[in-house]
Protein backbone atom coordinates (compact mmCIF):
# COMPACT_ATOMS: atom_id res chain seq x y z
CA UNK A 1 0.00 0.00 0.00
CA UNK A 2 1.45 3.42 -0.75
CA UNK A 3 0.90 6.69 1.30
CA UNK A 4 -2.68 8.37 1.09
CA UNK A 5 -2.49 11.68 -0.73
CA UNK A 6 -3.96 14.79 -0.11
CA UNK A 7 -7.36 14.57 -1.10
CA UNK A 8 -7.94 10.99 -1.31
CA UNK A 9 -11.21 9.06 0.13
CA UNK A 10 -10.74 5.65 1.31
CA UNK A 11 -14.06 3.04 1.44
CA UNK A 12 -15.23 2.07 5.00
CA UNK A 13 -14.36 -1.19 4.15
CA UNK A 14 -12.02 -3.23 2.33
CA UNK A 15 -13.28 -5.27 -0.65
CA UNK A 16 -10.50 -7.55 -0.06
CA UNK A 17 -11.95 -8.88 2.84
CA UNK A 18 -15.96 -8.76 1.63
CA UNK A 19 -17.09 -12.36 0.49
CA UNK A 20 -16.92 -13.22 -2.48
CA UNK A 21 -19.42 -12.20 -5.54
CA UNK A 22 -18.72 -14.71 -8.19
CA UNK A 23 -16.10 -17.51 -8.93
CA UNK A 24 -13.48 -16.03 -10.93
CA UNK A 25 -9.82 -18.58 -11.51
CA UNK A 26 -6.92 -17.41 -12.87
CA UNK A 27 -5.99 -19.09 -16.29
CA UNK A 28 -2.20 -18.67 -15.87
CA UNK A 29 0.20 -15.60 -15.25
CA UNK A 30 2.20 -12.39 -16.87
CA UNK A 31 5.94 -12.86 -17.26
CA UNK A 32 7.67 -9.73 -17.36
CA UNK A 33 10.39 -8.15 -16.43
CA UNK A 34 9.20 -5.61 -13.82
CA UNK A 35 9.28 -6.34 -10.27
CA UNK A 36 8.64 -3.47 -8.44
CA UNK A 37 5.78 -0.70 -8.91
CA UNK A 38 8.35 1.81 -9.30
CA UNK A 39 10.24 0.82 -12.37
CA UNK A 40 6.54 -0.69 -14.11
CA UNK A 41 5.62 1.22 -16.74
CA UNK A 42 2.68 3.11 -15.75
CA UNK A 43 0.22 2.29 -19.50
CA UNK A 44 1.29 0.10 -22.22
CA UNK A 45 2.46 3.19 -24.44
CA UNK A 46 5.29 3.72 -21.97
CA UNK A 47 6.11 0.13 -21.65
CA UNK A 48 6.12 -0.28 -25.56
CA UNK A 49 8.52 2.71 -25.62
CA UNK A 50 10.75 0.52 -23.65
CA UNK A 51 10.71 -2.26 -26.12
CA UNK A 52 11.04 -5.18 -23.99
CA UNK A 53 9.19 -8.61 -24.65
CA UNK A 54 6.59 -10.15 -22.22
CA UNK A 55 4.71 -13.62 -22.00
CA UNK A 56 1.61 -15.26 -20.75
CA UNK A 57 1.98 -18.48 -19.62
CA UNK A 58 -1.64 -19.51 -19.87
CA UNK A 59 -2.13 -22.98 -17.01
CA UNK A 60 -2.38 -26.55 -18.68
CA UNK A 61 -6.26 -27.02 -18.37
CA UNK A 62 -6.97 -23.47 -19.88
CA UNK A 63 -4.41 -24.64 -23.20
CA UNK A 64 -7.21 -25.83 -25.72
CA UNK A 65 -8.75 -22.73 -25.20
CA UNK A 66 -6.07 -21.02 -27.45
CA UNK A 67 -6.49 -22.84 -30.15
CA UNK A 68 -7.41 -20.53 -32.95
CA UNK A 69 -5.49 -17.25 -31.71
CA UNK A 70 -2.74 -17.77 -33.59
CA UNK A 71 -4.08 -15.84 -36.66
CA UNK A 72 -4.86 -12.57 -34.56
CA UNK A 73 -2.34 -9.82 -34.57
CA UNK A 74 -3.72 -8.02 -30.94
CA UNK A 75 -4.97 -9.97 -27.71
CA UNK A 76 -6.75 -8.06 -25.08
CA UNK A 77 -5.57 -9.49 -21.76
CA UNK A 78 -7.93 -9.12 -18.42
CA UNK A 79 -5.40 -9.47 -15.53
CA UNK A 80 -5.94 -9.53 -11.69
CA UNK A 81 -3.76 -6.17 -9.92
CA UNK A 82 -2.81 -8.45 -7.13
CA UNK A 83 -0.76 -6.32 -5.39
CA UNK A 84 -2.84 -3.12 -5.04
CA UNK A 85 -4.89 -1.54 -2.80
CA UNK A 86 -8.31 -2.31 -2.98
CA UNK A 87 -10.07 0.37 -0.66
CA UNK A 88 -9.49 3.74 -1.95
CA UNK A 89 -12.20 5.50 -3.79
CA UNK A 90 -11.34 8.74 -4.37
CA UNK A 91 -7.24 8.99 -5.72
CA UNK A 92 -5.08 11.68 -6.06
CA UNK A 93 -2.32 11.00 -8.88
CA UNK A 94 0.91 12.35 -8.52
CA UNK A 95 0.72 13.72 -12.20
CA UNK A 96 -3.17 15.15 -11.57
CA UNK A 97 -3.86 18.56 -10.39
CA UNK A 98 -7.30 17.11 -8.18
CA UNK A 99 -8.42 14.33 -6.97
CA UNK A 100 -10.58 12.13 -8.60
CA UNK A 101 -13.01 9.23 -8.46
CA UNK A 102 -11.72 5.72 -9.33
CA UNK A 103 -13.88 5.28 -12.06
CA UNK A 104 -12.45 8.39 -13.79
CA UNK A 105 -9.27 6.89 -13.68
CA UNK A 106 -6.67 4.13 -15.41
CA UNK A 107 -5.27 3.71 -12.22
CA UNK A 108 -4.09 -0.14 -10.60
CA UNK A 109 -5.84 0.62 -6.87
CA UNK A 110 -9.48 -0.25 -7.30
CA UNK A 111 -12.41 -2.07 -5.90
CA UNK A 112 -11.81 -4.97 -8.05
CA UNK A 113 -8.20 -4.52 -9.42
CA UNK A 114 -9.06 -5.84 -13.24
CA UNK A 115 -6.51 -4.73 -15.12
CA UNK A 116 -6.89 -4.44 -19.27
CA UNK A 117 -3.82 -4.82 -21.69
CA UNK A 118 -3.93 -5.10 -25.27
CA UNK A 119 -0.75 -6.13 -26.80
CA UNK A 120 0.60 -7.01 -29.98
CA UNK A 121 0.54 -10.80 -30.26
CA UNK A 122 4.12 -11.85 -31.72
CA UNK A 123 4.22 -15.84 -30.88
CA UNK A 124 1.78 -18.26 -29.64
CA UNK A 125 2.98 -21.72 -28.59
CA UNK A 126 -0.44 -24.25 -27.81
CA UNK A 127 1.36 -27.04 -26.53
CA UNK A 128 3.82 -25.17 -23.70
CA UNK A 129 0.49 -22.47 -23.33
CA UNK A 130 3.03 -19.32 -24.07
CA UNK A 131 1.52 -16.20 -25.88
CA UNK A 132 4.64 -13.53 -26.58
CA UNK A 133 3.54 -9.66 -26.35
CA UNK A 134 5.18 -7.19 -27.93
CA UNK A 135 5.36 -5.46 -24.27
CA UNK A 136 3.16 -5.40 -21.18
CA UNK A 137 2.61 -2.57 -18.28
CA UNK A 138 2.32 -5.17 -15.09
CA UNK A 139 4.09 -6.54 -12.39
CA UNK A 140 5.81 -10.47 -12.85
CA UNK A 141 3.72 -13.35 -12.04
CA UNK A 142 0.63 -11.20 -12.08
CA UNK A 143 -2.92 -13.54 -12.46
CA UNK A 144 -4.61 -13.63 -15.55
CA UNK A 145 -8.38 -13.37 -16.01
CA UNK A 146 -8.97 -13.21 -19.41
CA UNK A 147 -7.68 -13.55 -23.26
CA UNK A 148 -9.54 -12.18 -26.25
CA UNK A 149 -8.35 -11.54 -29.75
CA UNK A 150 -8.60 -7.82 -30.58
CA UNK A 151 -10.76 -6.62 -33.48
CA UNK A 152 -10.38 -3.39 -34.38
CA UNK A 153 -13.55 -3.87 -36.56
CA UNK A 154 -15.76 -3.45 -33.27
CA UNK A 155 -13.35 -2.58 -30.17
CA UNK A 156 -11.73 0.67 -31.64
CA UNK A 157 -13.44 3.30 -30.96
CA UNK A 158 -11.91 6.51 -32.75
CA UNK A 159 -13.94 9.25 -31.76
CA UNK A 160 -13.69 8.45 -27.42
CA UNK A 161 -12.70 11.37 -25.88
CA UNK A 162 -12.07 12.12 -21.99
CA UNK A 163 -11.35 15.51 -21.21
CA UNK A 164 -7.96 16.27 -19.85
CA UNK A 165 -6.52 18.97 -17.78
CA UNK A 166 -2.74 19.90 -19.24
CA UNK A 167 -1.17 18.43 -15.80
CA UNK A 168 -3.68 15.03 -16.33
CA UNK A 169 -1.56 12.92 -18.85
CA UNK A 170 -2.73 9.19 -20.70
CA UNK A 171 -2.77 6.49 -18.25
CA UNK A 172 -3.50 7.66 -14.56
Amino acid sequence: MTEKREGEVELAIDPANLPADGHVVFIGHIRSPWISREECPKNMARARERGIPATVEVTSDYRPGLAGLEGASHVAILTWLDRSARNLIVQKPRHAPHPKGVFALRSPARPNPVGLHVARLTGVDIGAGILTLDAIDVLDGTPVIDIKPYYASTDSVPEATVARSEQNQQGE
